[in-house]
């Protein structure tokens, strides 16, 4: 119940749409029983001329009898002009009210989906590095189009008929009541109102089921989304493999699971509108037969009877559709706890209520006593890792892959906290600052340059205003600049999906002068040059040399060659730190050193 009321309260912000709604309903409610009650007062007078009597039950009721004595006063022909002009007016405020409960309870459902897919990305914004690692991006991808989705059906369809279907019942109600008064007999509607819950029970017993299974299907799409976005992703690889049979097996089993869960659901939900449409024709029948003797026999009018009629069988109509809500409403809430579980993800790394901004880089940046573990695993990425990086200063760290070495520049901007030991800046731990503030003083520079599908212009200077002669230099810097006006359409042109349209060293050179253009005093280079032919290293290098002037540097380094004139060296071994100081101190004091070095350059 509690995930049904948070599910409503995404309502709230726009309330005043649906109490408007909710008006139109009322009134479409209203206009389509109106007919009922018409044929209640007016089939007996136009059929046979015979005056409606008031029943004894309500002669003290002075209005009830005015209007049957003007209803009486009225000729047959007129009556029926009268009924009929009724019956297209009434139908025709029916059209407008339906209409417009229709547009507000879409745009109701549109408004609020766009609020949570806006929630979605605004948590996955904040959201720690730590928490991608652990979930496929599939699996988010499909809590923002296919769940959000779901969401935004069910409010608009079955969240609206949750509201209008009971108001329809309740004026049928009001009709079945009052034929009492008119002589129906009270057995037959209290046997009708017995009838209707159970009706109902088997829809309750069937959408309680339904809420597992849609729940699966929902994790199922999450499944292929992943799927798609890797092997789209890995295209290449998978062509150079020759496994398109493969990945094609592989996504035919996953779109088989979903085909048969879906199918699963939609039994389930289908087989409720007949189920509950035969019980009520079947009672409907029922009472048919045991009425019709009485209006054959001339102790109950026809006219009442019909209304009675008229009410019961149009009662079946919002049994059904809220048969049907239930089930919508379960593939909602099974989406929305998906939601929910997204947007009541810890984040990990935050701002502590205190914390300062970041101005000026001074003194250094300093790891003391560090250990860390990558979240519920046991095993160290590092451990007991001791080092200062003063200011002004180029650190390089080296060692075997898997050693630590991007871990260790991944606590500089906090992309991750340390499990243990601290992570100090000018002498102040780094958790004192805001995390904004904080990042805005380092650029980083990684391996796998990660462009955006926009113009060139718009990736250098992203998240920055655009300054053209700013923009021109740091790409003349970033050795840039020739192969940029070459381009059909200079810096404006497009780049493509993940920076895809330019080689590999065109991308390192744009995302160099990325970060120069950020003109950070911190800059961290993760393997910038690793997987780059010669020519394109030369040419990024010449670029990173450009960009270090100046700054506090800390590269991670794959080419020794490239930083054999750094001002500190620090080698990196199984987390621990095995060695630290100038190339040539290394080549004599450091075997692993000594040993990367030779493997290098012995060819």
């Amino acid at each position: 119940m509690s995930k049904y009321l948070r599910f409503v309260k995404l309502i709230v912000p726009h309330i005043g749409i649906f109490i408007f709604a909710i008006i139109c309903m009322i009134g479409t409610s209203l206009m389509t029983a109106s007919p009922g009650a018409m044929i209640m007062f007016g089939v007996d007078k136009i059929l046979t001329g015979k005056p409606l009597a008031v029943p004894e039950a309500l002669e003290s009721f002075t209005w009830i009898t005015a209007f049957l004595d003007k209803i009486n006063s009225i000729s047959q022909i007129k009556l029926l002009y009268m009924t009929t002009i009724f019956f297209v007016v009434a139908f025709l405020l029916k059209g407008i009210f339906q209409y417009l409960q229709t547009v507000l309870m879409n745009d109701l459902s549109q408004r609020v989906i766009r609020d949570v897919k806006n929630m979605i990305y605004e948590k996955l914004l904040a959201l720690s590095m730590d928490f991608y690692s652990k979930n496929p991006t599939g699996q988010l991808m499909s809590k923002i189009t296919y769940d959000a989705n779901i969401i935004r059906d069910a409010i608009s369809s079955a969240f609206a008929d949750t509201f209008f279907q009971p108001i329809q019942l309740i004026a049928y109600v009001v009709i079945m009541i009052t034929t009492i008064f008119f002589g129906m007999p009270l057995k037959l509607i209290l046997l009708s109102l017995v009838l209707f819950p159970m009706i109902i029970y088997p829809v309750v017993r069937i959408g309680k089921r339904l809420r597992k299974i849609s729940r699966s299907s929902q994790e199922k799409i999450g499944d292929i989304n992943n799927m798609l976005l890797e092997t789209i992703t890995a295209s290449k690889v998978v062509k150079s493999f020759n496994m398109q049979n493969y990945e094609w097996n592989r996504f035919k089993d996953k779109n088989q699971v979903f085909y048969l869960l879906t199918m699963k659901a939609l039994r389930r939900m289908k087989i409720v509108s007949p189920m509950t449409e035969i019980m009520g024709i079947a009672c409907g029948s029922v009472i048919m037969l045991v009425v019709g003797k009485s209006i054959i026999s001339g102790e109950l009018s026809a006219g009442v009877f019909g209304a009675f009629l008229f009410a019961v069988f149009s009662m079946m109509k919002p049994a059904k559709k809220l048969s049907n809500v239930y089930g919508v409403n379960q593939q909602a809430l099974a989406a929305a706890d998906r939601i929910f579980e997204l947007l009541d993800e810890p984040v990990t790394i935050k701002d502590k209520e205190d914390a300062v901004e970041f101005t000026s880089f001074e003194t250094s940046i300093e790891f003391k006593d560090i250990a860390f573990t990558y979240g519920e695993e046991k095993e160290l990425v590092l451990e007991d890792i001791e080092l200062e990086i003063k200011k002004g200063e180029i650190v390089a760290l080296v060692g075997p892959s898997g050693g630590g070495k991007s871990t260790i520049v991944n606590l500089i901007p906090r992309f991750y906290d340390p499990t243990n030991g601290k992570v100090l800046i000018n002498g102040a731990e780094l958790k004192n600052f805001s995390i904004r503030s904080l990042r805005e003083n380092i650029g980083m520079v990684t391996q796998e340059t990660l462009l955006f599908n926009d113009t060139v212009r718009e990736n250098i200077t992203y998240g920055h205003e655009i300054d053209e002669e700013q923009l021109e230099r740091v790409a003349r810097a970033a050795n840039a600049h020739m192969f940029i006006k070459d381009f059909p359409e200079g810096y404006n042109t497009m780049i493509g999906e993940r920076g895809l349209k330019v080689s590999g060293g065109q991308r390192q050179r744009i995302a160099i002068a990325r970060a120069i253009y950020k003109n950070p005093p911190i800059l961290i280079f993760d393997e910038a040059t690793s997987q780059l032919d010669t020519e394109s290293e030369k040419l990024v290098q010449d670029a990173i040399n450009n960009l270090m002037k100046g700054r506090t540097v800390v590269v991670i380094a794959h080419r020794l060659s490239t930083i054999k004139h750094a001002d500190k060296i620090v080698v990196i071994d199984k987390g621990r730190i095995v060695g630290s100081g100038s190339h040539e101190e290394l080549m004599n004091t450091s075997p692993l050193y000594q040993k990367l070095y030779e493997m290098q350059f012995s060819f």
